[in-house]
Formats: structure tokens, sequence, C-alpha cells
């Protein structure tokens, strides 16, 4: 029930017409008191959230909507909301005089990023009190740690919310237990148990299940059932499920050559992590802080030696593959975008791809330079490479205008990985699409292969993207050995030449 009325209503009519399958979620949702929304990236759940708004107004169901985002993707929900509607949003910031006015301003929809619930909780309880409010959660796997901040704030806050819906293409982040707390939000712990330690024991996929068939079987049932106990309040579609035609997606793996110095970094590095981890003649890896971060010291030598030691001045391995494949994309007259962890691996790769006018996003720049450097890359035809960081161009972007991306190195994150190569394979891309993975010989990338690949099964079984059956002929245990086996194995002692 609307508990304000304005003195002239907006027009709650959507400007663009939505796709039968998007019609069908609104449809299938939009009475509930909540619902995810979990439709893979590309499908334009922003849409459907849309919709949703314009039907709850229209029945007056609510009277104001807050829609949660990350801050880089402000801008984007701005334009959306222009391009589809005739509602114009007010967008808290840190500016708690202007958030003020907003509170107390008969708007219909309220844009605010994750971080301002925390300083403005207090604020959002009574606006709860006063208003029938809704939250639509963007890319809700951002709360997927039960221990943060944010994530215990909208705890909180979630019994005020008259509606609650959480939206992201990727509610398995990197664990199946990530998706606990999005459904906790929801519903309390109705479906997936109020006890998440005891949720996270029975869904982590960890290093020993290859060895141990009793937990590789109680995982397998445990994530099985997780969609079938959500789903009367879930939707999911894939781009596999027939709803809509796009082009072909072709994965390219790409194994790279050593260059001498870093080779003897790498394996200077991995000696340390040797001692580190090997307990009892077996390589002991667990989830750590301590653990990931020296792990991510072997993909830092594998990527690009300089990130470790500032005299490094060589070429690492992977520059002459990544230049093959740039000059190649060019030549055919289109556009790539490089994905690269590390910060200063985008700065110094803008540099070398420079001739081409290279474009930048990361996180250490401000929000309109990144937004710059983004509308230069879609829409001046000079500047064909873009290189970025997943943490700050994976989500809410649609970058259609390439058709190429290429990961000069990957962290252990599904989510970084899935969100980034499908800035281009979503709707409104002709093109075949191409994944190009670079990849050292007989490194921590290989392991990071298999370990990505091993998630993403398992991530689909738990969405309900495929079967049981599809799910025992294609999943992969081996992600621990293979690590094992990096850790344990000698030194090469010399560049390895060969190429397949």
């Amino acid at each position: 029930m609307q508990k304000i009325k304005l003195t002239r209503e907006p027009l709650m009519l959507a400007k663009q017409h939505a796709f039968a399958y998007q019609e069908e979620a609104v449809d299938s949702v939009k009475n509930l008191d909540y619902a995810a929304i979990f439709h893979e990236q590309g499908l334009g759940k922003s849409k459907i959230a849309m919709d949703l708004m314009l039907y709850w107004f229209t029945k007056h169901q609510v009277d104001t909507v807050i829609i949660l985002t990350k801050k880089s993707l402000i801008n984007n929900w701005k334009e959306e909301l222009g391009f589809h509607t005739h509602l114009k949003p007010k967008v808290l910031t840190t500016d708690r005089n202007k958030n003020y006015y907003i509170f107390n301003s008969p708007s219909r929809v309220i844009l605010s990023n994750f971080e301002l619930m925390i300083s403005e909780k207090d604020r959002i309880q009574l606006f709860q009190k006063t208003r029938s409010v809704a939250m639509i959660i963007d890319e809700s796997a951002k709360i997927k740690n039960p221990g943060s901040t944010i994530t215990k704030t909208l705890f909180e806050l979630s019994k005020g919310f008259v509606k609650r819906i959480i939206m992201t293409g990727t509610p398995i982040a990197n664990r199946p237990y990530n998706i606990w707390a999005q459904i906790y939000f929801l519903d309390h712990g109705d479906c997936l148990g109020d006890n998440f330690l005891e949720f996270k024991r029975t869904t982590d996929l960890s290093n020993d299940l290859s060895s141990n068939i009793d937990k590789q079987e109680a995982f397998e049932k445990t994530i099985n059932s997780i969609f079938k106990r959500i789903d009367k309040f879930s939707i999911r579609e894939t781009k596999h499920s027939g709803i809509i035609s796009l082009p072909a997606k072709q994965y390219h793996r790409i194994m790279c050559n050593w260059e001498q110095h870093q080779l003897d970094l790498y394996n200077h590095i991995k000696n340390e992590l040797r001692a580190y981890v090997i307990v009892d003649n077996k390589a002991t890896i667990d989830e750590s802080d301590v653990m990931l971060k020296r792990l991510l010291r072997l993909v830092q030598a594998a990527s690009n030696p300089v990130l470790i030691d500032e005299s490094y001045d060589q070429i690492p391995g992977k520059v002459a593959k990544l230049e093959s494949i740039i000059e190649s994309v060019i030549l055919n007259g289109e556009k790539a975008i490089i994905w690269t962890s590390f910060t200063q691996n985008v700065d110094w790769l803008t540099e070398l791809f420079d001739h081409y006018d290279a474009v930048r996003v990361h996180g250490k720049m401000k929000i309109e330079d990144r937004n710059r450097s983004i509308q230069f890359f879609k829409n001046k035809e000079d500047v064909k490479v873009l290189i970025a960081t997943p943490a700050a161009a994976k989500e809410g972007l649609t970058l259609t205008v390439a058709n190429h991306v290429i990961f000069f190195d990957r962290g252990f994150g599904l989510d970084d990985y899935l969100q980034a190569q499908d800035r281009i394979h979503r709707i409104s891309q002709t093109k075949t699409c191409h994944v190009y993975n670079l990849i050292m010989e007989n490194s921590i990338d290989e392991w990071v292969d298999v370990l990505l690949q091993s998630k993403h099964t398992a991530a689909k079984l738990s969405q309900g993207d495929i079967d049981f059956e599809t799910y025992k002929s294609t999943m992969d245990y081996s992600f621990g050995e293979i690590i094992q086996a990096i850790l344990t194995c000698e030194d090469s002692g010399g560049v390895n030449t060969g190429e397949r």
C-alpha cells in the first residue's frame, strides 16, 4: 500500500518492449514478497527489475524503490532508467545533508551504493516506517560474505522492505556456499537454514574431495539440492535455454613460453612456498588469506615479474602471444578487451598498446575517468583496445563493440572470470565471441584453469543449470592433485620452448 501520493505522478509506462522471457520473469515474481532473479549475465535483468517497479507502482504495492548497486554502476543505472522508463531517480551520496532531503522528498526511485547502507542505516530504518519501500539488490553476490559489515547491515534492514529482490547472473560467485547470505536476506533462513557455518561445511569445494569419496558424495548431494530448495521464488535462464539467439563463444587455451629470468623468479617463489605448505610430503593448501596471497605471488610471476621485482626489465613470456592476438584482431577491423587482475599491469599494457589508442579501467581511477575510457572504447573507431581489471569493469557494462576478450592472467574467483568474459557475449552482440586464456606451461596458471572449470561445474549444478548426470560426467576434482604436483615437483632448470 502506497503511503505517499504525488501531485503529478510520473508516467508508469515502459518506453521499450520486453522480450518474451523478460515478461515471463516479471509475471512469475511480481506478486511475491521476495524473489531472486538469477538470469545469466547479458540477458537483461535490469529491464526485468524496471518492469517490476512499474508494476508495483501501478498496483500501489509500494511507493518507493531503492536500487542498491555498486558505486561504479550508478551512472549505468541512471542511463538504463532513462532509456526504459519515465522515472527520474535520486542518488544517495556521501553528502548526508543532501541525503536528508532525498529521504524527505516524494521520490519514487532512489539509487544507492552498498557502502552507504552502513552510514545511512538509521535513516533508512526511519524511512521504512514512513514509506512502503522495496529494495532491489543488483549484483547481489556482493553480499555473499555473511560476516561483512555490509551484509550484516542488510540483514538488519531486510524485514523493513515490503518487497525484496536480489539479482545476479553469478549467484555462486566462487563456491556453492556463496549463495547462502543472498538467500538469507530474502527468507531469513527458511530454505537454506540459519547456520552459515554448517551450510559452508557441506558445500565447500575443498582440495581433498578427490581423495575422499564419502565427502565427495555428501558435497554432491547437498549442492544438487540447493536450487530445488529455493526454486519457489527463484528464476534463472541461461544463454543456452533457447530464449534468445546469441553468436557462438569460442575458447582458446594459449600456451606461452617462459622468459629465462621470469622462470628463475617463478621457481624461487615456488621453492619458498613449497617449504611453507609441504607437511608430511603433501601440499596442504587452505583458503586462508595468507595462503591465497602466497599463491597469488606465483600468478604474478607467471604474469609479469615486475609486479614482484621492480628491477625486472625483460619481456614476460605471455607478451609475444598477446601481441600476435591483438594484431590479428586489429587486422580484422575488430576490438578487444585485455583482462588482468593487477592495476600495475593495466597501466603497463596500456603503454604497450598505445599505438592502438588503448584505454584503461582500474580501481585506482576516478569513476568519471573510468566512464570516459568506456565511452571512448564504445564510441571511437580508432580506440581498438580496452585494458581493465575485472574488479573495476566486470559488471553492468555492455561492451559488445568488442568480440574478443583476452585473459592475460586470472585470479581464483569464478565470478571475475565469468562476468568479465560476458561483457561482450550478451544481447546486441552480432559476431562470434572469442575468449583467450594465456597460460604459462607447467605453472600455477594450469591449476587456475582446472580450478575455475571445476568451480563453474559445481556452480552450474547448484544453480540448476545442469542435471546430476551431466555434472558427474564433466566434473574434475583433480585441482587438489595438480597444485600438489606443482609445488612438489623439481625445478625445470631451463626455458620450456615447446608449444601446443
